[in-house]
């Protein structure tokens, strides 16, 4: 393909258009290229109605355009356009006077050397058009390359990392809570993590010869805490022993379990373990357990003090005698609750709450064929969901979901302190800069400049200690927050009235026993509706 042009042809004083058409569906000539073709060569006076026809012909053919021309010959002459990100060059070519010379290889370099295109030229593409010659034509001459962009190290892990596993609901409707499956256990030699090393990729470079660095890969380090060996090549992990394996704050950890195969009581006294405790039995009235990890008790937990970094599962239930206080950092999940106190970092399933208080981030589910919750307070993060609350005795029940209107301030007040900290620390950060560089070159600073540095390097550690102590507070909180949008109250059975509902700042009371409803906040106003799934 090439697109049409005209060549000057000077000859006794006298100047004539030549005109060569497109081919092979090239583009026709434009007067207004013409014109500046023309204008570019001094030719200023000229037949222009001779040259318009000549163009609408668009077939080969030379016309006069002036007489009394004295214009010197003129050379081949080439056109140079830049991408915007300087990483391609396209020229295009116009032709000589008729006795004029042309642009050789040698020519077309210097031109480009001289401009700095000094990168990527394609000099079979200039060759190609030095063997034919396509005038008003666009040559792509110079390529830049493209950053080879890597990834970031990624560990992979052969167990479970986020153990907090729901139990299952069974056909009849009730809720398994003995076969939940929650502890990852290993064997001796198996792999439990593998590193995959980080690609930094490659840097480009622009048809200037200035490099495009690729972006900055993040990299990843196993990290793992006792009973575990490494390979040989440092990217694999394996367990030394039999037993539970977990994700510490990013640390794989192998434990054994702590087994109790009798009552947490006399016998056993109080219990405290750095780990995962298997309480066969039950947990006595005024008995403390405390573990770093997860909490499962068989039996009964009665009057008894209950503490886990991880979840805890009662399998036969919580009676609390108005003394039992449990918190954990997982799920809790219990057959029944009764006069016991829960707090929670996760969710909580049971089978019936009963004259409890009852608190969890997440979300509190009582699901349970005949779950109900009556005389208790119960507040969630996420979403209240029962089959029955509140009770045909009128008990005081009351229900609150959401975040808090207080945190929702802090929220909003640490994501403005967030951002003004960053500020500052941008900003004096180019007179770090300007001083670094300035000690760097070899001059020493003075007395004054080094105690205003000094100033500025200090504010610097205050404003990083409280941006990072503000970020951890706002993720926390933003989790909650997420969490809100979704909170809710659902009743797939009854509610009986006289049960107070608070979803953040706003609270009703049902006067009324419903069915199959759901309240949730909507337009400033809690609204019911029929019960979802």
């Amino acid at each position: 393909m090439a697109n049409a042009y005209i060549q000057l042809v000077l000859k006794d004083d006298k100047a004539y258009s030549k005109y060569v058409p497109p081919t092979d569906g090239g583009l026709k000539l434009d007067i207004s290229e013409v014109y500046n073709y023309l204008k570019k060569h001094g030719i200023e006076i000229y037949d222009l109605e001779a040259v318009t026809d000549q163009i609408s012909e668009n077939k080969p053919s030379v016309v006069l355009l002036a007489n009394d021309c004295h214009i010197p010959e003129f050379n081949e002459s080439m056109k140079l356009k830049m991408s915007l990100d300087h990483m391609k060059v396209t020229a295009t070519f116009a032709p000589p006077s008729s006795g004029g010379n042309f642009m050789g290889l040698k020519d077309i370099l210097e031109v480009l050397n001289k401009k700095g295109i000094i990168y990527g030229i394609d000099q079979d593409a200039i060759l190609d058009f030095i063997n034919d010659r396509q005038y008003n034509t666009p040559y792509v001459i110079a390529k830049g390359d493209l950053p080879v962009i890597g990834h970031d190290a990624k560990i992979i892990y052969n167990f479970n990392t986020n153990p907090n596993l729901k139990p299952k609901m069974l056909p009849d409707g009730s809720v398994d809570f003995k076969n939940l499956n929650t502890i990852s256990m290993v064997n001796g030699g198996d792999l439990l993590a593998t590193l995959i090393p980080a690609d930094t990729g490659k840097n480009g470079k622009d048809v200037y010869g200035r490099d495009i660095p690729v972006r900055k890969v993040k990299d990843a380090q196993l990290c793992y805490g006792d009973n575990i060996s490494v390979s040989g090549d440092g990217r694999s992990i394996y367990s030394e022993i039999y037993g539970h394996v977990f994700l510490d704050h990013g640390k794989v950890t192998v434990q054994d379990e702590y087994l109790v195969k009798s009552d947490v009581d006399n016998s056993t006294g109080n219990i405290t373990y750095n780990g995962n405790v298997h309480i066969m039995g039950s947990v006595r009235t005024g008995f403390t357990v405390k573990a770093d990890a997860d909490i499962i008790v068989d039996g009964v937990v009665e009057g008894a003090y209950l503490d886990a970094g991880g979840q805890i599962i009662v399998r036969e239930g919580v009676h609390g005698m108005n003394r039992g206080f449990i918190k954990c950092k997982g799920a809790f999940i219990s057959s029944f609750i009764e006069n016991a106190r829960v707090y929670t970092d996760n969710y909580v399933e049971s089978g019936s709450i009963l004259y409890s208080d009852v608190n969890a981030k997440g979300d509190i589910l009582v699901m349970n064929r005949k779950g109900f919750i009556a005389g208790s307070s119960v507040r969630a993060g996420g979403k209240v969901e029962s089959v029955t609350i509140g009770s045909e005795m009128g008990v005081i029940t009351r229900i609150e979901v959401g975040i808090d209107p207080d945190k929702k301030a802090r929220y909003n007040l640490l994501q403005r302190q967030i951002l003004d900290e960053s500020k500052q620390i941008e900003k004096v950060r180019p007179v770090i800069d300007t001083y670094d560089n300035f000690v760097k070159s070899g001059k020493k600073l003075n007395d004054k400049n080094m105690d205003y540095l000094t100033t500025i390097l200090q504010k610097i550690d205050r404003l990083k200690t409280d941006l990072e102590k503000h970020r951890e507070e706002f993720n926390s909180l933003h989790q909650e927050l997420l969490m809100s949008k979704q909170s809710k109250v659902i009743v797939h059975s009854r509610i009986y009235p006289g049960v107070t509902i608070t979803i953040s700042e706003l609270s009703m009371t049902t006067t009324e026993k419903l069915s199959c409803v759901q309240f949730e906040k909507k337009n400033g106003e809690i609204v019911k509706g029929p019960a979802t799934a």
